[in-house]
């Protein structure tokens, strides 16, 4: 069974202010790879780029700019990326009003209902409950 992967595993690879789920992320990721068991949205690169590459507080961001780039490469080379269609775009609207999620965590999880994922990896989420035929779980906990 594939799972899909939201953004926050992808940022705390690169986050050594959380060494933990640094380390959890750095091997889902490694595990998603050799098992073909993970699938990225590409709504999760363009969200990696952006968070890694921003300064927060004042603090330097995660990666440069370049090194980002060099990342969504591999992230693009390595993992099978799903794209939107009308499809999720309308399971994403209807996620949003059924649920009350936010924009983004709707469309997130409308991916993974279009695509027959049965699972969603994501601390953003309520760990456990079913959204759908989608249930999450927070790989951190």
């Amino acid at each position: 069974m594939a799972s899909l992967v939201d953004t926050n595993v992808l940022v705390y690879r690169h986050d050594p202010r959380f060494p933990d789920k640094q380390r959890r992320a750095t091997d889902l990721l490694r595990q998603g790879i050799v098992n073909d068991s993970l699938r990225i949205p590409h709504q999760a690169i363009l969200e990696f780029v952006a968070v890694v590459t921003r300064s927060p507080g004042g603090a330097p961001p995660l990666l440069s700019l370049e090194e980002a780039r060099r990342e969504a490469e591999e992230l693009l080379a390595e993992f099978p990326i799903l794209y939107p269609d009308e499809s999720v775009v309308r399971m994403a609207v209807r996620g949003s009003a059924t649920y009350q999620l936010s924009w983004f965590d709707a469309h997130l999880w409308a991916y993974a209902e279009c695509f027959g994922l049965e699972e969603l990896l994501s601390e953003d989420f309520q760990h456990g409950r079913w959204y759908g035929a989608v249930q999450v779980r927070n790989p951190f906990l």
